[in-house]
């Protein structure tokens, strides 16, 4: 698939809208089980890298995309700030104008460790990670039906997280308490890869 200049701005803008248009759900899932400010801080970040798509935009796909992480790192704040910053810079190293299925993979797979490495966190620790891994593995599938498979697959993974026990993050300090809630970061990622979705598929 070509990104062209067109498809980068439509991709950011719709990625930045999405987070900011759903702010306030993550802030009272952080309420729950952190410090309540994920929605607030991810909006900032967001905002701000809504406020440069065209400017974004106009660089090659990479280069945009570490341009948006660069913004989340230092905008966003807390925990989340360096570890969706590094989301979109590690992507940003691996893609180019023209990505295929495989190098989507690859990208990924790469960002995956890079998230896994900055915050020291596997799957299964109610984390971001708990909705990329799903997410990779029907992107490495492939065949029929892609696209809503992967909404499938993040909207499924970041419900998995209600029943787990946070092993990182501010969560963790609250051991059992934190089962019965949704991970904020988790359903960030969901917000994400539904908006990147529609993008490709031409809904947004």
């Amino acid at each position: 698939m070509k990104i062209d200049r067109e498809t980068r701005k439509h991709l950011i803008v719709t990625v930045a809208s999405r987070v900011i248009d759903n702010a306030d759900e993550l802030t009272d899932l952080d309420r729950a089980i952190g410090d309540g400010d994920h929605g607030t801080n991810m909006r900032r970040g967001f905002a701000a890298v809504l406020a440069a798509a065209d400017e974004l935009s106009e660089k090659g796909f990479g280069a945009s995309l570490k341009a948006v992480g660069t913004t989340l790192v230092m905008k966003v704040g807390g925990a989340s700030g360096p570890l969706f910053g590094t989301l979109f810079l590690s992507l940003g190293k691996s893609l180019a104008d023209e990505v295929s299925r495989e190098q989507a993979v690859d990208a990924l797979a790469a960002a995956i460790d890079a998230v896994k490495a900055r915050g020291k966190s596997e799957t299964g620790q109610k984390t971001m990670l708990d909705v990329l891994v799903p997410v990779i593995a029907v992107l490495r599938e492939g065949g029929d039906g892609v696209p809503e498979r992967l909404r499938a697959a993040a909207r499924l993974a970041a419900e998995s997280t209600v029943a787990m026990k946070a092993i990182r993050g501010r969560a963790s300090f609250l051991g059992e308490r934190s089962i019965g809630h949704m991970d904020p970061g988790a359903r960030s990622s969901e917000l994400i890869v539904d908006a990147v979705v529609d993008v490709m598929e031409g809904r947004a």
